[in-house]
């Protein structure tokens, strides 16, 4: 069924509902009418990596996690594999006469926002920091959720609309102040690629305000970008409770009718929250015109006609032995596998199991199930801890000792024990071990939205970038005691990794790895694969020159702007196989031809070791000759190329023609350089990951 088609049946159906029936249909907890057999409808579902709070369901990693595998195809693979138990669970659901929350079709997944600033306590739910990798994922999530067939196989969510990271505690009053050179240098991208090129059927406006109007109400982004210059034709759903904040704590108005006038003339069709039971007020006060409820409710009644919720379809068949199969328990694993970011490695990695005798696995994530999961997370029917994939596979070869070592946050584990009451026992266990996994990080307690993170003090933000006090004093008694150690930091963000890069033999980040993940991070361990994944954010040295939380200015943020060396670049990650990037070919053209179709690159890569082994090809784009330029060479293009042993493979990559457009102080892309520098590589063309990787990247330059 086609978008006008469904949209001339909810005009047909909507023209039949009184007044109160159409508004009843703008909350987010829709009931039933009866009469025209319609039956109640939830709208809120969660399916950031795997369907969420709905039972049981394959828990993939967490989204930035995904972020970290640079890997479009596998981001598609999990869309698809996320909607057919989404569809699976809601056949069954509708069966059962189970219409509650989370029990529906539209997914307000994916998140992506930009992870600007470390501290931001959602971070972990997006794709990163990069507006070009971001979009590329979310494009292709999107595209796998909702499916090609012809109906939607689920409605996925473009969220938080728009200029949107934190600080948490601030989101219910706070103003973001983004100019147009910033907002479509960072904050928009994202969100266009995945409305024009996706087709997202719903789009979710943020807490905040943006430059003075509330995001679920303002009149640039909702009505000039994104219905206008976008093109966009699905609905619009608020956050939850953010309409309220516009009385309450923006103060754009006096009260909750007004709020409603506000969101409904602005666009917004679905209310997650309580004002919208105050529609029929404003109506009656004759304040909200009735077409601006009709427009939302035939918005909402096209997505669910597009959804085939009125007819009979294929999707209906889809059995519920698809939730949490062999292959989506497969797929999560390899999502797990190419996550794992290799930051360090003194050739301690991979372990040799047959070498060694007893391995100490401590730390208060090493058997942590809540370690695996992160935030907006299903059930899964089976976990497996880094503690229990480390113990499954040493079978008879060696021995594994476990200590706790602190708890995650406290300064002790037993409340009657002096602190530090397992620090003694993680050095008993470092010096009976031959090497040491010690699993570090944070969780969804401590990391996460506000209201669901335990950290009240922060709101579910970081404060800074060190580890709990407890837990940096046990990477400080693992050192001392000289057995070889290997960190694993089980965390969704950057954290000051700096005593770890020093004396640590190696660094792995494996962020929140799903249910699985504890299996995937010991075989990459012991040499079963070798680490690909590569990193979606900056790992700073500290926060000394980074700006202000609630400074919405790019500058010193992020790997395009920022002016300090990192610890560990964006785009980085090491792997045990030897790949090399033998040559490059760049397409020869002028930077004008460039600027008008883009460019072809052709790059030459082989493994010259005797593993297996991936690698991520990346290019970076710096223009000339124009102020409007980011400060540093921007993502433009990348691929995954999979190589066996001795392997060699030619990779072709294309860069955009926007890739080589800049934006003005009035956010328009223009193309007024004079050329343009363009790196191919494994990572960044900076100092730094030359010096981590040993390798340069190649450089081609386009002149006018």
């Amino acid at each position: 069924m086609n978008r006008e088609q469904a949209q001339q049946r909810a005009k047909e159906l909507v023209e039949q509902m009184t007044v109160e029936e159409m508004a009843s249909q703008l909350r987010f907890d829709a009931p039933a009418i009866e009469r025209l057999g319609i039956p109640e409808y939830n709208w809120w579902n969660e399916a950031l990596h795997g369907v969420a709070r709905s039972g049981t369901a394959t828990v993939f990693p967490q989204a930035i996690g995904l972020g970290a595998t640079f890997d479009t195809q596998l981001l598609y693979e999990i869309g698809d594999a996320i909607s057919l138990e989404a569809r699976a669970k809601y056949n069954e659901f509708v069966k059962e006469g189970d219409r509650d929350i989370y029990k529906g079709l539209t997914y307000w997944s994916p998140n992506v926002n930009i992870f600007r600033d470390p501290r931001w306590g959602r971070g972990h739910e997006t794709y990163g920091e990069d507006p070009y990798l971001t979009g590329r994922l979310g494009v292709n999530f999107i595209r796998g959720m909702q499916g090609e067939g012809e109906y939607l196989r689920v409605a996925a969510c473009a969220k938080h609309f728009a200029v949107h990271s934190g600080p948490e505690g601030l989101r219910h009053h706070f103003d973001a102040k983004a100019s147009k050179k910033e907002m479509w240098e960072t904050y928009l991208p994202a969100f266009e690629a995945c409305v024009v090129e996706s087709k997202v059927e719903a789009v979710m406006g943020a807490y905040n305000r943006t430059n003075t109007e509330p995001c679920c109400a303002h009149s640039y982004l909702m009505e000039e970008v994104l219905r206008g210059k976008w093109g966009f034709e699905g609905h619009f759903v608020s956050d939850c409770w953010a309409v309220r904040d516009f009385h309450e704590n923006h103060h754009v108005t006096a009260r909750p009718e007004e709020s409603v006038k506000l969101a409904l003339e602005k666009g917004c069709d679905v209310n997650c929250g309580c004002t919208y039971q105050r529609i029929l007020d404003a109506y009656d006060e004759g304040i909200l015109p009735l077409e601006h409820i009709k427009r939302s409710a035939i918005r909402l009644f096209t997505t669910r006609f597009l959804l085939g919720m009125f007819d009979k379809t294929e999707m209906d068949d889809i059995p519920y032995d698809v939730v949490e199969c062999k292959r989506h328990l497969q797929l999560a694993e390899k999502a797990a596998k190419e996550s794992v970011v290799l930051l360090k490695n003194d050739g301690v990695l991979p372990l040799q199991s047959k070498k060694l005798k007893t391995v100490g696995v401590i730390g208060p994530n090493a058997n942590s199930r809540a370690a695996l999961i992160g935030n907006y997370h299903g059930t899964a029917s089976r976990y497996i801890t880094v503690l229990e994939g480390i113990q499954d596979l040493a079978g008879d070869d060696f021995r594994v000792l476990y200590a706790q070592g602190s708890h995650l946050f406290k300064n002790r584990e037993e409340s009657l024990a002096k602190p530090s009451d397992r620090i003694a026992e993680a050095k008993i266990v470092a010096k009976h071990s031959d090497v040491v996994i010690l699993c570090l990080g944070l969780d969804e307690t401590l990391e996460g939205e506000q209201g669901d993170a335990g950290n009240s003090a922060a709101s579910g933000d970081k404060e800074g970038l060190q580890l709990p006090a407890a837990q940096q004093e046990l990477l400080e008694a693992v050192a001392e005691t000289g057995t070889p150690f290997i960190v694993c930091m089980m965390a969704g963000s950057a954290m000051d990794l700096n005593f770890a890069d020093a004396h640590a033999n190696a660094v792995l980040q494996v962020w929140y790895p799903g249910a699985y993940g504890g299996k995937a991070v010991a075989e990459i361990l012991f040499g079963k694969d070798s680490p690909s994944g590569k990193l979606p954010i900056t790992v700073y040295r500290d926060l000394e020159e980074m700006p202000d939380f609630t400074d919405y200015r790019m500058q010193g943020r992020t790997y395009r702007f920022i002016e300090r060396e990192p610890l560990y670049p964006f785009g980085y990650g090491l792997s045990y196989a030897d790949i090399q990037l033998t040559d490059a070919q760049a397409e020869s053209v002028d930077y004008a031809t460039a600027a008008k179709q883009g460019m072809h690159i052709t790059a030459q890569v082989e493994n010259r070791s005797d593993r297996a082994g991936e690698q991520v090809v990346q290019v970076y784009v710096r223009v000339k000759g124009t102020e409007n330029e980011v400060p540093n060479p921007k993502l433009a293009a990348f691929a995954r190329v999979k190589l066996a042993a001795g392997e060699k493979k030619q990779v072709e990559l294309v860069v955009d023609h926007t890739a080589f457009g800049v934006i003005d102080q009035e956010g328009e892309r223009c193309f007024e350089g004079s050329g343009a520098s363009l790196f191919v590589g494994f990572g960044q063309p900076d100092q730094r990951t030359q010096q981590l990787t040993g390798q340069q990247c190649k450089t081609f330059e386009i002149e006018a």
